[in-house]
């Protein structure tokens, strides 16, 4: 992304995004072969939760996702596909270095891109929701990067969905707090924390199995680029958070023996579609845009799945390719947790300059996450 040439000027002081980088485990899973898959590794055999695997894999919209999840993994540890075994060991020693080996090579495709020396970095935002330890992946990262030891490291951990968006937020205080300071910004999530046999006991994690995919992403974040030597993506002009009170319990995750627990009640498309409207608009009036506005912005939406992109849409009477950025990234890597934001706004990028959706300057990157928390970030799209 780095060559790319710019062609709006981004505001002195404003943070900016940089350059944008991912990477992906080598196992690939197509949609049409994942109920067949899953349901051997986990030795079930439940007509009616396949049956029910099947109708969930179909409406999530989902093609390919890819995974660290590979049957070499499961000959070694083959009591992850045991219900009611103490597995977290286990599972943090692969989730710990897969995390890290893929914040690593992403992180570098994004370092590559932006085309400056890998000790021009002063900070480093770390998310994740894959692994516990001491020291945390951001050491770890920081080391496998090759980063000065004094770069300040700051680290989220567990902000699930909407973690992508937050670690911007935070990248974009740090840049602008701090005049000259380049940060970057790393995610990287694996689904192995939480993998687990179909059971009738917890229907609801079969959404999970249908929808949830690994890899991670990076981005360079500074203020003032230089010229003829950075070339700016976005502007991170404003950025707010919200939490919808008494909604606590809507997306919950604990750490148990058996590895993370996830659970997603069926309100949370509803709870977002009834507190987005505010939202968006008071993050629009910082750039003087109204309600009236919604489709005269592009919007990169963290696709959570395809009923909270349909019911957004719907509220707010978007023009159906407003969300074919989020769409496309739902599709082919499914929910990847705080790195799809990413991904969407890669082909954000890759759309505005095809397409007409490059006349829109503004825009909002959006994300939501346990709380239930809103995410959001009013931007300008700088490359068109």
């Amino acid at each position: 992304m780095g060559s790319e040439k710019t062609s709006r000027n981004a505001n002195p002081g404003k943070a900016t995004i940089l350059a944008l980088g991912k990477a992906f485990p080598h196992q690939l899973v197509m949609q049409e072969f994942l109920v067949d898959g899953y349901f051997k590794n986990t030795n079930c055999d439940d007509p009616e939760l396949k049956l029910k695997l099947t109708r969930l894999c179909k409406t999530t919209t989902v093609k390919t996702r890819y995974v660290v999840m590979s049957e070499e993994i499961l000959k070694k540890y083959p009591e992850l596909a045991v219900e009611g075994l103490p597995t977290v060991k286990q599972r943090l020693d692969i989730c710990n270095s897969a995390v890290t080996e893929m914040a690593i090579e992403a992180s570098q495709s994004c370092i590559k891109k932006w085309g400056r020396p890998v000790s021009d970095i002063t900070h480093l935002v770390y998310v994740s929701s894959s692994e516990v330890r001491l020291p945390g992946g951001d050491l770890h990262l920081a080391k496998g990067l090759g980063l000065l030891p004094e770069t300040n490291r700051t680290m989220l951990y567990f902000a699930g969905c909407s973690g992508g968006v937050a670690g911007l937020r935070v990248a974009k205080d740090i840049a602008e707090n701090n005049p000259g300071s380049r940060v970057l910004l790393a995610t990287s999530e694996t689904t192995i924390i939480g993998f687990r046999p179909p059971s009738t006991q917890r229907p609801y994690d079969l959404v999970g199995v249908a929808l949830f995919g690994d890899g991670a992403g990076a981005m360079i974040i500074g203020s003032t680029p230089v010229p003829n030597l950075e070339w700016p993506l976005f502007e991170l002009h404003t950025a707010i958070q919200h939490f919808v009170p008494n909604t606590e319990k809507i997306i919950e995750g604990r750490l148990t023996e058996e590895g993370i627990s996830f659970k997603l009640e069926r309100e949370l498309p509803q709870i977002i579609e009834d507190n987005i409207e505010g939202f968006c608009v008071k993050l629009m009036g910082f750039a003087n845009y109204t309600e009236k506005d919604y489709n005269k912005m592009f919007w990169a939406v963290h696709p959570g799945g395809p009923a909270i992109l349909n019911r957004l849409e719907k509220k707010l009477e978007l023009f159906p390719e407003k969300l074919n950025a989020s769409r496309r990234a739902l599709a082919d890597y499914g929910n990847a947790s705080s790195n799809t934001i990413i991904y969407v706004l890669e082909y954000m990028l890759e759309e505005a300059k095809r397409e007409e959706l490059g006349e829109n300057e503004w825009g909002l990157i959006l994300a939501f996450g346990p709380g239930i928390t809103l995410e959001g970030i009013l931007t300008r799209n700088l490359t068109v």
